[in-house]
């Protein structure tokens, strides 16, 4: 089986609420059963990320740790990073053993062909956030990110995070141009199109092959799933209860 995930947005809530979320990824992830192929974390997995030489976010830890004895049950992770969590460099990939890409990815599972994408930048009304995406990629911003106080740079990327939200929410970046890319990418070949960033769970399919939103887990804890048979989303106490 392959295992999806996406939204998670670590960090997010005040600590209290925000542990409570934790605590239920930690409990997946340590469930996840030895037969699993693979893991794709769909975008977004922190609320926000910027990664410094020697620095990481100490809130992060117990997740981190988790992803990495994953690894060490030999269950591959692949890492498609989101709209918030851009700021990875090479952390993921030198002490978690787990690849991380910054575009979108194609993959076949059991004789399937996917294509897998956060999501971001697809909107046909996101003109603005596409431009504000290659400057705030750039490795020159990311440089001088890096000169910042570790403690002054994470707050501004929270309040950065926070902000972004609070503007997006405003505007109607929902599924409309989503489902047209993901119907284009099914006549192009691909059998599944699996995308997460609109918070919008949503299995549509069409003559050509499905396409999957996977939703937000922080806001309701749930996951796809393919069995190489049928994709399915399930709910986090479903999957506890069941031990898939």
């Amino acid at each position: 089986m392959v295992l999806f995930i996406s939204d998670v947005h670590l960090g997010f809530f005040e600590r209290n609420e925000d542990k409570i979320i934790e605590d239920k990824l930690i409990a997946f992830l340590s469930s996840i059963p030895e037969q699993c192929k693979k893991l794709l974390i769909v975008g977004d997995l922190f609320d926000y990320w910027f990664e410094y030489k020697t620095v990481i976010p100490r809130i992060y830890i117990r997740t981190l740790a988790e992803l990495y004895n994953l690894k060490k049950r030999n269950i591959e992770i692949e890492f498609i990073i989101g709209n918030h969590d851009f700021g990875l460099i090479d952390f993921f990939e030198t002490e978690l053993d787990i690849k991380t890409y910054r575009e979108d990815i194609e993959r076949e599972f059991y004789g399937k062909k996917f294509y897998i994408s956060h999501g971001d930048g697809k909107s046909e009304n996101d003109t603005g956030y596409k431009i504000l995406k290659s400057i705030l990629r750039h490795q020159l911003s990311m440089r001088l990110f890096q000169v910042l106080h570790p403690d002054f740079g994470i707050y501004l990327a929270k309040y950065s995070s926070q902000k972004s939200r609070k503007h997006t929410d405003k505007k109607n970046y929902g599924n409309d141009s989503m489902i047209k890319f993901a119907k284009q990418k099914n006549d192009e070949g691909f059998d599944y199109v699996v995308m997460g960033h609109c918070h919008k769970p949503i299995i549509i399919k069409n003559q050509t092959g499905s396409y999957i939103n996977l939703g937000a887990w922080m806001k309701e804890p749930q996951f796809g799933i393919f069995d190489g048979e049928v994709f399915k989303l399930l709910d986090f106490d479903y999957f506890i209860k069941k031990k898939l």
